[in-house]
């Protein structure tokens, strides 16, 4: 078995915050010092830096640099206040801001800029490490010798502090030789498909397929595909799952040609104060998203635009949620609070 690493990643820090501009990808890598919460808040909405895990990363990051500039303790709540805002789907925000306020409320203020730094490079470490064990978790579920797999927007290092979800389950896959090819959706409006998850791929040699959205049903009912692997920005209690917008009717077609369908995610993602899929907030983007490719305008003037970030994908069509902590299948909201318990 190779080594379970990446080339790729969407951070850095070394006492400062450099972020990698995926705005840019895969034209120009160009790292960006964040050096304000307020700075981080217009990165995270403008989607320089996106992903559930890695924006709660760079959250913490930002309020650990806010508590060198001033360590007050009501300064510091307002700054976290508006990060845990900047995108309303992904629980991994608020819950690393919390996480940090919560460092801040318990050190004294002399302390607090060290501690918080140390909380988010704690933060960053575990991260990580959950990528490594979901890796090997998936893997190790999918049976086979060689498998094609499907997968949907971008879930990889670029959106993680390690090698991915969904993705990392398929450079675990590559890494042991049982990968035959990577298709990956082109996620439209932004692309993060086309843009991010394939120049990961081709940064890590991993044989890659990019497809068009809408041909996602011809490929699955070609028989190509042995399992769909995706991964999530927030988990209610009952086991639905909000992802990029076209998670769901993946879910529907992988149901329809027997396909496994995946959902990779850390506990960080999950959100057992939220009881269904009905009850989690999906953010509305801006229509020129739709509106524009590269900045020209594909429609005609005054078309009405529809353009949620997110869809949710019931239990009874996952087949299976991979945490750190174990497998959750079949996906029932007993079996959630067993593992994650």
């Amino acid at each position: 078995m190779g080594a379970l690493t990446t080339r790729v990643a969407a951070l850095r820090w070394d006492g400062k915050l450099f972020v990698l501009d995926q705005r840019l990808l895969p034209w120009e890598e160009r790292w960006v010092e964040v050096s304000s919460a307020e700075q981080a808040v217009e990165l995270i909405r403008g989607l320089a830096v996106r992903g559930a895990p890695v924006i709660g990363l760079v959250a913490a990051y930002a309020l650990a640099l806010e508590a060198h500039k001033n360590p007050d303790l009501s300064y510091l709540e307002a700054q976290g206040q508006a990060l845990a805002q900047a995108r309303p789907t992904a629980v991994n925000l608020p819950h690393a801001v919390s996480l940090l306020l919560q460092v801040a409320r318990e050190t004294p203020e002399p302390e607090r800029a060290k501690a918080l730094a140390a909380a988010a490079e704690a933060l960053h470490r575990a991260d990580a490490e959950a990528c490594l064990r979901m890796a090997q978790l998936g893997a190790a579920f999918l049976s086979g010798p060689s498998l094609s797999v499907l997968t949907h927007c971008n879930a990889g290092a670029l959106a993680t502090g390690g090698v991915g979800t969904a993705l990392g389950v398929v450079r675990a896959l590559h890494a042991s030789g049982r990968l035959h090819r990577l298709y990956a959706c082109e996620a439209r409006p932004v692309l993060q498909g086309a843009r991010l998850t394939a120049w990961e791929a081709v940064q890590d040699g991993l044989p890659v397929t990019l497809l068009a959205d809408g041909a996602a049903g011809s490929l699955l009912a070609s028989g190509a595909v042995h399992a769909v692997v995706v991964g999530a920005d927030r988990i209610a209690a009952d086991g639905s799952v909000a992802n990029k917008v076209g998670t769901y009717p993946l879910a529907v077609l992988a149901q329809r040609h027997r396909v496994p369908f995946l959902v990779v995610a850390p506990t960080t993602t999950f959100d057992l104060a939220c009881p269904s899929g009905a009850a989690i907030p999906i953010e509305s983007r801006p229509a020129a998203e739709v509106r524009e490719c590269a900045g020209r305008a594909v429609t005609a003037e005054g078309v009405g635009v529809f353009n949620p970030a997110f869809d949710v994908t019931p239990p009874e069509l996952v087949t299976a949620i991979v945490c750190e902590r174990g497998v959750i299948a079949p996906v029932t909201g007993e079996n959630l609070q067993r593992v994650l318990a």
